[in-house]
């Protein structure tokens, strides 16, 4: 085991507990000696842990501490670096741009022997067929989930007539080839989807819808028979 990947399982440990643990309890977890940990705690203190106790008495990890350096395993490394090329060639401009900045502050604050993974990673996103969408959409139905806010659009079916309908989006699904917006249809009285390269218009009514979006997710969830993630 990597002295990095020891000093994230033992934040991970300390995380656990809410009260202090004593040094042998977490040498004996980890599979070091008590003193491994001593010099352990010690690294951590001066890289801003706010780690309160002593040797002979246990410590804990105060609550709020994020340790940046040592955030990510090596798989995770990966999954993030894979994940943020993904949503930089498919999602919207800003949340390209957005995914690109993560991978960057990323490799900022990782060590050496870590920050090779994410500008050398090998996993990489295939081309695809361009997703045509109404400039600017992708970005709006985001903004509007976060807010929980009505939005009006216009809506083209298959044969490309379009009816005007206000929604409440919940969620966005990504597909290989299409983009789905999920949402309460006041036309309709229900649960809709929403392909986005049939939206014609879209406008952000500024209306809070009336129900939380975690508690309408849920339902979402129901009715359609689909595990929540």
């Amino acid at each position: 085991m990597s002295r990095t990947q020891r000093l994230l399982d033992l934040i991970q440990l300390l995380r656990q507990y809410r009260r202090p643990v004593a040094a042998v309890t977490l040498a004996a977890t980890l599979g070091v000696s008590v003193r491994t940990v001593y010099r352990d705690i010690d690294t951590l203190k001066g890289q801003g842990a706010d780690i309160a106790g002593e040797a002979g008495v246990g410590y804990v990890l105060r609550p709020g501490f994020l340790l940046p350096p040592l955030m990510f395993t090596e798989d995770e490394i990966e999954a993030l670096v894979l994940g943020s090329r993904w949503v930089a060639e498919q999602a919207d401009g800003p949340l390209g741009k957005a995914a690109q900045a993560v991978v960057a502050k990323i490799s900022a604050v990782l060590p050496p022997e870590l920050k090779a993974g994410v500008e050398g990673s090998g996993l990489l996103i295939g081309p695809g067929e361009p997703m045509a969408a109404l400039d600017g959409a992708l970005a709006t139905i985001r903004h509007a989930i976060r807010r929980e806010r009505k939005l009006a659009v216009a809506y083209a079916d298959e044969r490309g007539e379009a009816t005007e309908r206000v929604i409440w989006p919940i969620a966005v699904a990504f597909f290989d080839r299409v983009r789905v917006v999920v949402a309460w249809c006041e036309l309709r009285d229900g649960y809709r989807h929403f392909r986005i390269d049939r939206i014609v218009s879209v406008e952000d009514r500024d209306e809070r819808y009336p129900r939380r979006r975690g508690r309408m997710l849920k339902d979402w969830h129901a009715v359609q028979g689909i595990p929540e993630q």
